[in-house]
């Protein structure tokens, strides 16, 4: 008996659900633990859970280290945001539309940083700022965290510019308005949603981040994965589950909010 086309693309289509959801399951199932763990009344991270309480939410927020940690990441995420989105803007601008000798080679080196392994940049980094005597400061945690997030935000900043049709600027100078007004005016609202979502990618790279910020981190300044690998080393308490349900929590609130954006902005060009 032949079988259709439709009949052999079923058991496909199923092995290909099967596969996607394994793999959904391999890489879901610890996050889903850790959040579990966050609501266990065992004083270690025993799962499953004897039982469920929010005491350990209570200690975290309670407990003026964990906060100061916290607000520091959040502190150094939106600075290193903020300056990442600035220096990305024109040198997406200069990588789109400038006609200049090397600028594959200038590219090459602005994606640089996602290819090097972490622990040479943040080697690198750490021995400027002791040089300099800046370790442990805000000015050195920002710094850093730029240098890994600024790809990210180029990245996005660059997409948005070739969707945009230039014509529609031109247009606007042709109308009388400078070729500042008409990119301040027409290009920077029409490529907006590359700039956030480039801002986001930013924020989370900082907000995660690990490698540098111990490099980087002093007893007066820690951030929140500072605090976490630290305290890691000496007690295993579930307010090390609390602390990394909201690195996740928030994460997931960031890649949803970029994704949603990079689909407005499909949308939209």
């Amino acid at each position: 008996m032949l079988l259709t086309p439709n009949a052999m693309g079923r058991p496909l289509r199923l092995g290909l659900y099967l596969t996607t959801g394994a793999i959904a399951a391999f890489l879901l199932l610890p996050i889903l633990f850790i959040v579990l763990l966050s609501f266990g009344s065992s004083q270690w991270l025993v799962f499953p859970p004897p039982g469920w309480t929010l005491k350990w939410y209570g200690q975290f927020f309670s407990n003026p280290e964990w906060m100061d940690a916290a607000l520091a990441s959040l502190k150094v995420a939106v600075l290193t945001t903020f300056t990442a989105v600035a220096l990305g803007l024109p040198s997406a601008f200069a990588l789109v539309r400038g006609r200049f000798p090397g600028r594959d080679l200038l590219y090459g080196l602005f994606t640089l940083p996602m290819i090097v392994p972490l622990v040479i940049i943040a080697v690198a980094v750490y021995a400027l700022f002791l040089k300099l005597g800046y370790t442990g400061t805000l000015l050195a945690f920002v710094v850093s965290h730029v240098i890994v997030a600024l790809p990210f935000t180029i990245i996005s900043i660059i997409n948005s510019l070739k969707l945009f049709d230039q014509s529609i600027e031109d247009a606007a100078v042709i109308c009388g308005a400078s070729r500042l007004q008409a990119i301040v005016k027409v290009t920077f609202p029409a490529i907006r949603p590359g700039m956030i979502a480039g801002g986001l990618f930013a924020f989370l790279v900082s907000w995660d981040e690990v490698v540098l910020s111990v490099m980087m981190a002093s007893p007066e300044l820690q951030t929140l994965p500072v605090k976490m690998w630290t305290t890691l080393r000496q007690d295993l308490t579930p307010v090390i589950a609390v602390a990394s349900t909201l690195l996740i929590g928030l994460s997931l609130l960031i890649m949803i909010i970029a994704a949603a954006l990079r689909r407005r902005n499909a949308t939209n060009a």
